[in-house]
């Protein structure tokens, strides 16, 4: 079984920064695509960044150039570095990976979510 472990979500106060980070572990072949995405209390759950195995990276407009994904291939690691943080941003934060295993199949993976609360 292949699972995704998240962790780095907490509280900041407006403007402040967090690193969110997801540790893909099991019976793993490769990684494909790995991402991040949010979702507030009623709303869909949206993407927020997506990284390639090859390192090309693709964000949503609301967080362009506050938010960086990068990957540690070695690790099977993913982090979202937040900065700049909104009112709007606070959420569960969820990170997804296009896993190959032993199997000829590819499955995207999800971690359990993380929270993330942005208050003063």
């Amino acid at each position: 079984q292949v699972q995704l472990v998240e962790s780095g979500g907490g509280l900041v106060q407006p403007g402040g920064s967090l690193r969110l980070s997801c540790a893909a572990s099991g019976s793993i072949f490769s990684i494909n695509d790995m991402g991040w995405y949010r979702q507030a209390p009623g709303k869909e759950r949206d993407l927020v960044a997506v990284i390639t195995s090859g390192g090309s990276e693709n964000y949503a407009d609301s967080v362009q150039g506050r938010f960086t994904i990068s990957r540690d291939n070695a690790e099977n690691t993913v982090y979202l570095q937040m900065n700049s943080l909104k009112p709007e941003d606070p959420a569960v934060y969820y990170c997804k990976a296009e896993v190959r295993t032993i199997a000829p199949v590819i499955n995207d993976c999800w971690g359990q979510g993380t929270q993330v609360t942005v208050s003063s």
